[in-house]
């Protein structure tokens, strides 16, 4: 696999994981990413350049994506813990085709190095406060629950966090280099 920065042009394929979970999520009975996601922000977040693509081959259609960033929750860490070197993991999905072969995980390790290069102490997410498979698939993959929210207009308020570590493990690469992300 290889990790890309998302571009503007990716838009409509960010917006499509989104709608394809929410699909597979409402089969589950998980009412999770049920209402539409401002596009601008997705567009925000391009820009930036936090938004990551990952494919099998540069001009394969995107596998899964995530968006790694500094952005904390207010509502859902502490002053001080906000105030911790921490990288947060955002809106991270897996197409479908990949289910079973642990591409999360592995893209998960990668943000956990992407921290720990860049000095973070921590891993940090948020999780839907209500689907606690989603919760335990975090628990398997080294995350320490810290809280669940109790303000109400906070869905996604099941915070965790793992130590950023660097590893090589995850297998993702640059397509412009052979050097591991």
């Amino acid at each position: 696999m290889i990790l890309v920065p998302a571009e503007l042009a990716d838009l409509p394929r960010l917006l499509k994981f989104r709608t394809d979970s929410a699909a597979w999520l409402t089969e589950l009975g998980i009412d999770q990413w049920s209402k539409p996601f401002p596009a601008d922000h997705i567009i925000q977040s391009i820009r930036s350049g936090t938004v990551f693509m990952i494919k099998e081959a540069a001009d394969a259609d995107a596998a899964a994506t995530v968006t790694l960033d500094r952005d904390a929750d207010p509502r859902l860490w502490t002053e001080d813990e906000q105030k911790e070197d921490a990288l947060y993991v955002h809106k991270l999905s897996v197409d479908r085709r990949y289910s079973g072969a642990d591409l999360g995980g592995r893209i998960l390790d990668w943000c956990g190095d992407q921290a720990a290069r860049v000095g973070a102490k921590w891993l940090r997410l948020d999780a839907w406060t209500t689907n606690p498979r989603l919760h335990t698939y975090y628990l398997a993959h080294g995350f320490t629950h810290i809280r669940t929210a109790d303000d109400p207009s906070v869905v996604s308020g099941w915070a965790a966090q793992r130590p950023a570590l660097r590893t090589s493990a995850h297998a993702i690469r640059s397509p412009h280099s052979e050097m591991d992300f």
